[in-house]
């Protein structure tokens, strides 16, 4: 199982347009954040979470061109706005149609921001097609391969969080959430890597905050944590060694083996 973290910055990346840096030390690489998104290899299966403004950039950058499935974790706009680019994806599907899972309130945002995408087929050659699919509490596919799933606060809507199991190897992947439910700390516990949101140092209505983000990882007790979705106020070179043992700090293009 592999983790390629494709973006680890907030909704509005990191450095922030038209904002003092303060003293975030952009000469680090690791202080630069495109939009959170992940992608995962299991079992011979491509699962990509989330596409963001930066997403065709990304693939790029990270050498992905294809996903068996696409899960969008909300519908918030640096989360769902690259979908347009699965077109690509789409390219290399049965029938040119991707399989796509969110929860309810993602279902509502891409048919309201792709109507053109949805439909058996392709509308025209090249364009993106979806198949729209309600992510259950159980995901099962034939190579053994399973998908748990919770919806988790985030404000005023829920984020989709999920756990993948395969080849013996387990990942939690929680982005977006003010907190976690009992199910989601069940789905978790013990998962060879867990990764967490971690906006800020300071509290935030909607996100987990560093001291949040580090209490929850002790909780769950997985073998390795990462933090992911920071702004600007987190420096990867301070922080990253206050960290303690078997937490860290994700950063763009990192690419995690399990």
């Amino acid at each position: 199982m592999k983790i390629i973290f494709m973006g680890t910055g907030t909704s509005q990346g990191v450095p922030i347009i038209g904002k003092k840096r303060g003293s975030l030390d952009l000469s680090n690489p690791k202080n630069w954040r495109n939009r959170s998104c992940a992608h995962v290899e299991v079992a011979g299966m491509k699962i990509q979470i989330d596409a963001g403004p930066e997403f065709r950039i990304q693939c790029l950058a990270n050498n992905i061109s294809s996903a068996d499935i696409f899960i969008l974790t909300h519908g918030h706009a640096d989360h769902i706005a690259g979908m347009d680019d699965l077109r690509r994806f789409c390219d290399n599907m049965p029938g040119n149609v991707l399989p796509v899972y969110s929860n309810e309130y993602g279902l509502e945002r891409i048919s309201a921001m792709f109507p053109y995408a949805l439909g058996d087929k392709p509308a025209s050659p090249g364009y993106p097609c979806f198949k729209l699919k309600k992510m259950p509490a159980e995901l099962h596919f034939e190579n053994g391969v399973k998908i748990l799933s919770d919806e988790l606060p985030h404000g005023p809507v829920k984020t989709l969080g999920i756990a993948i199991e395969g080849e013996g190897k387990r990942l939690a992947y929680y982005t977006d959430c003010h907190s976690l439910t009992p199910r989601a700390v069940e789905m978790a516990k013990g998962a060879d890597i867990a990764v967490l949101d971690c906006l800020k140092i300071a509290p935030h209505p909607s996100h987990m905050n560093l001291e949040a983000a580090l209490e929850t990882a002790k909780l769950l007790e997985a073998k390795t944590t990462y933090f992911t979705h920071m702004t600007s106020h987190i420096d990867y070179g301070v922080y990253e060694p206050k960290l303690p043992p078997r937490v860290h700090f994700a950063y763009d293009g990192l690419s995690v083996e399990i």
